[in-house]
């Protein structure tokens, strides 16, 4: 019975039990603890460049020992420990975005941005059918879409 609550790795909520984001971080040891209670210590950091020049680095943590542990199949698929990256520049630029987007100052200008800009997106999109750019590159997709909001304007005004 017990396997077969967790056959369903979402809860009720549509979160994953198993994702890096659901398990417990320890900030002061700087572990995660898995499913299961096992703490999944920091092993090495990796450097990466993006794309666009980015460097990041991102911290390893790795279970010791997922052998026989009975949540394994739902838990990872590896052959091996189970492996969690984290980047902990990311999460604390993540606090700081959700700190800001729920304080009262927050809350009151998402409020507004239904309002204000939401509508405009879904007119262009549905009304005006605008599903996709038709030029390429920044400057021209730039381009394309001020004239689609200058026509947008324009016919406000003339309403």
């Amino acid at each position: 019975k017990e396997e077969q609550s967790y056959k369903s790795k979402k809860k009720k909520n549509g979160k994953d039990d198993f994702n890096r984001n659901n398990l417990h971080y320890n900030a002061e040891g700087d572990y995660y603890v898995c499913p299961m209670g096992q703490h999944m210590e920091r092993t090495h950091d990796q450097k990466r460049t993006t794309k666009s020049g980015y460097r990041q680095t991102t911290s390893i943590y790795q279970a010791r020992n997922c052998q026989g542990c009975s949540l394994r199949g739902m838990c990872h698929k590896s052959k091996y420990n189970r492996k969690v990256e984290r980047n902990h520049q990311l999460e604390r630029h993540k606090e700081a975005v959700r700190k800001r987007l729920t304080s009262e100052e927050g809350i009151e200008r998402r409020k507004r941005r239904t309002a204000d800009v939401e509508p405009v997106f879904g007119h262009i999109k549905s009304n005006r059918n605008f599903k996709r750019f038709t030029h390429k590159g920044i400057k021209k997709v730039e381009l394309e879409f001020g004239l689609h909001a200058l026509a947008h304007n324009m016919r406000k005004k003339a309403a």
